[in-house]
C-alpha cells in the first residue's frame, strides 16, 4: 500500500446546487440518494438506469466469480430501474456512507439479519408492492424481470417516513482538463473472470470512459445511450468466503461471528459442502472486516493517478473516501463515478495513449 497519510477535509465538498456525489448542477442536487442492488449477468443485460446513475459500484458477490453492482441516483431518477437484485451485506455500509434509500429484492442471509435490525432505510421488493416486474423475453431469465419505476420509489419514502434531504458530505471535484490538453485515449481492462469482464476506452472529446462489457458495448435499456463516467476508480479488497470452518476465526480476532446471524437449522445449507457461498469484501464493515483501506487507482481527464482508500470500519455510516498519494482527498471531474473492487491478483491493465 502507498504510505501517505489521509489529510482530514474540512467544510463542504462542494458549494452551489450540485450532486454532492456526481457534482453536476441539476434541479434535484439536495434529494436523498437512492442505492438499487443491480446485477452483472449477462442474461440480464443491457440494464436499465445506469447512464443516469450519479455513482455505480461494482464487485465480486462470489470470490473469483460473479460481479454485482450498486447504482446510486441523485440528479437523475430513472423512470425505470432495473433489474433488481438481492441484498448482500458488503453493499449495506457503502449505503449507509452515502446516507442513500437502499433498494433490493430480497437478500442473502446475512444482509437479511443485519437489515432486520433496521441499520439503514431501505425498501425491499421482496416484501412490499412497490416493485413490478418486466415481461420475461429472450434469454432473460425470471429473476432478471424485476424493477422499480420513479413513482413507486417516492411513493415507498414517503410511506416508510423517511427522510428525502441529502446528508451526505460529498465528493470533491476539479475543473475538466480543456480539450486540447487531453490525450487521444487510453484503454483500462478489468479482468474480472468470464463474461464479467469490463474495458473502459477513454473518449478524448467527451472527456469519458466508455463501458464494454464482455466485448459488447454497454448501453442503458431504458435510453439506449452508452454508459460512459466521467471518473473511474479501481480498489483492491481481500475477498473471502464466509465458510463453517471460519467461525472461531472470527470470534479470535474480536469481530462478529457471521453465522450468529443465521439460525442453526439454516446454516449448513449455507455453507454448500464446506465451500461457501457468500462472500465478505474486506471494505471496511464494522462486523466482520479486519481492514477498511487499500490501494486505488483514478481515472479522469484521460490520466491514471495511483492513491489509496479508506472507510472507517468503527462508523457503519462513515464515508468511503478516496486519497492522492500524497495523502489529500481526490477530486473527480464532475459526471458519473464508476467504483470497481478488485481483488489481488486479479488482472488490470492500463494502456495510455501512444
Amino acid at each position: 500500500m502507498i504510505n501517505s497519510t489521509p489529510q482530514t477535509s474540512t467544510g463542504p465538498a462542494n458549494t452551489g446546487p450540485v450532486s454532492p456525489i456526481s457534482g453536476v448542477s441539476c434541479d434535484n442536487w439536495n434529494k436523498r440518494p437512492i442505492a438499487v442492488m443491480q446485477p452483472a449477468d449477462p442474461t440480464a443485460r443491457p440494464a436499465a438506469g445506469f447512464s443516469d446513475a450519479d455513482m455505480v459500484f461494482e464487485m465480486p458477490v462470489f470470490t473469483n466469480s460473479n460481479t454485482r453492482l450498486m447504482g446510486v441516483y441523485v440528479c437523475n431518477l430513472p423512470d425505470q430501474i432495473g433489474s433488481i437484485r438481492s441484498a448482500r451485506h458488503d453493499y449495506l455500509p457503502l449505503a449507509k456512507g452515502l446516507d442513500a434509500v437502499y433498494v433490493h429484492w430480497g437478500y442473502s442471509r446475512f444482509a437479511q439479519s443485519l437489515l432486520e435490525q433496521k441499520i439503514l432505510d431501505n425498501i425491499n421488493c421482496l416484501t412490499t408492492s412497490y416493485c413490478a416486474r418486466w415481461p420475461q423475453t429472450g434469454v432473460m431469465q425470471y429473476e432478471d424481470t424485476g424493477y422499480i419505476a420513479k413513482d413507486k420509489i417516492d411513493a415507498a419514502i414517503k410511506a416508510l417516513g423517511y427522510h428525502t434531504d441529502d446528508k451526505f458530505s460529498g465528493y470533491p471535484h476539479q475543473d475538466e482538463t480543456p480539450v486540447e490538453q487531453r490525450p487521444n485515449g487510453g484503454d483500462l481492462r478489468l479482468a474480472y473472470p468470464g463474461k464479467y469482464g469490463v474495458n473502459f476506452d477513454y473518449d478524448h472529446d467527451s472527456n469519458s470512459y466508455l463501458r464494454t462489457w464482455d466485448g459488447t458495448p454497454d448501453t442503458d435499456k431504458n435510453n439506449g445511450k452508452r454508459v460512459a463516467p466521467k471518473n473511474v476508480v479501481v480498489m483492491t479488497a481481500q475477498d473471502d468466503q464466509i465458510k463453517l470452518a471460519d467461525e472461531q476465526s472470527y470470534k479470535d480476532k474480536g469481530l462478529l461471528d457471521p453465522w450468529s446471524l443465521v439460525p442453526a437449522e439454516e446454516q449448513q445449507g449455507l455453507d454448500y459442502g464446506g465451500v461457501g457461498r457468500y462472500n465478505n469484501l474486506q471494505l471496511g464493515d464494522p462486523w466482520f472486516d479486519t481492514s477498511d483501506s487499500g490501494d486505488a487507482y483514478f481515472y479522469f481527464n484521460g490520466q491514471q493517478y495511483k492513491g489509496t482508500w479508506k472507510k472507517d470500519k468503527s462508523k457503519l455510516d462513515s464515508k468511503l473516501t478516496f486519497y492522492n498519494s500524497d495523502g489529500s482527498e481526490v477530486k473527480f471531474v464532475p459526471g458519473q463515478i464508476w467504483v470497481d473492487v478488485m481483488e489481488p491478483g486479479q488482472g488490470m491493465k492500463w494502456t495510455p495513449a501512444s
